[in-house]
């Protein structure tokens, strides 16, 4: 799968972009066609603590999945993103595929 990372008013270091590599690749084991996927990660100039943001967009055959998340830390965001992402893929896994619903009847 192909991870493409952008930072936003920040430069990350390559501890974040690995972590950011290893956790989306880790979605592979809940659908396995996965064409790509992006992440944002921006920095929001607030007096607020939780001023990480991270977006994630998952392409798959046919669909598309964006999740968006804030969070005191960009690992904790990256995690908290992943974590609604692999819900989310394996609901779209189970539900069943109807190939012609006007050949029902």
């Amino acid at each position: 799968m192909q991870v493409n990372t952008q930072t936003v008013n920040f430069n990350a270091d390559g501890e974040l972009l690995d972590f950011a590599q290893k956790r989306m690749e880790k979605l592979e084991l809940f659908y396995d066609r996965i064409v790509r996927s992006e992440v944002f990660m921006k920095v929001q100039k607030t007096s607020l603590k939780e001023n990480k943001v991270v977006e994630v967009k998952v392409h798959i055959p046919k669909d598309t999945f964006i999740v968006k998340k804030r969070c005191k830390t960009f690992e904790e965001a990256i995690d908290s993103a992943c974590n609604s992402l692999e819900r989310k893929l394996v609901k779209k896994k189970s539900k069943p595929k109807v190939q012609n619903p006007l050949k029902i009847f």
